[in-house]
């Protein structure tokens, strides 16, 4: 189990999903989905993405179709601390996900939609923000 996430530290915005792979065919929906709802939310339709990746092979692939309305912006190699949303893997497994024993696969899938469904906006926020992207340089 696998999951994508997409956080706009400055609004604590996000869209997430629950995944069975990691792979080109995943993060192309990923990036589907995070492109309508950008364009669906009031005024989106104005809104450039900038969204920050590691160089995962799924990420770096020649076959990663970009929307036109999201810019990637890849990562130096072996920097995860610049990468916001490792910070809400962290937080996720430490509040939701670790020390606990699941049923089967289905109970995971749900309880992994649920850590992230119930994740307050606020919170989203204060656990992705990057004080390197609020310096306007």
């Amino acid at each position: 189990m696998y999951l994508y996430g997409a956080v706009c530290p400055a609004t604590g915005e996000s869209v997430g999903m629950v995944g069975g792979f990691v792979g080109v065919e995943w993060m192309n929906q990923h990036l589907a989905w995070i492109s309508e709802h950008v364009r669906s939310t009031p005024g989106g339709e104005f809104v450039q993405v900038v969204l920050v990746l590691d160089r995962a092979g799924w990420h770096t692939s020649p076959n990663v179709e970009w929307p036109s309305n999201i810019t990637p912006l890849f990562l130096p190699p072996y920097s995860p601390e610049l990468n916001p949303v490792e910070r809400l893997w962290h937080w996720l497994r430490s509040h939701s996900l670790s020390n606990r024993v699941y049923r089967d696969t289905a109970h995971l899938y749900a309880a992994a939609s649920v850590a992230w469904n119930t994740v307050p906006m606020g919170r989203f926020k204060s656990v992705c923000r990057a004080a390197y992207m609020e310096r306007g340089e």
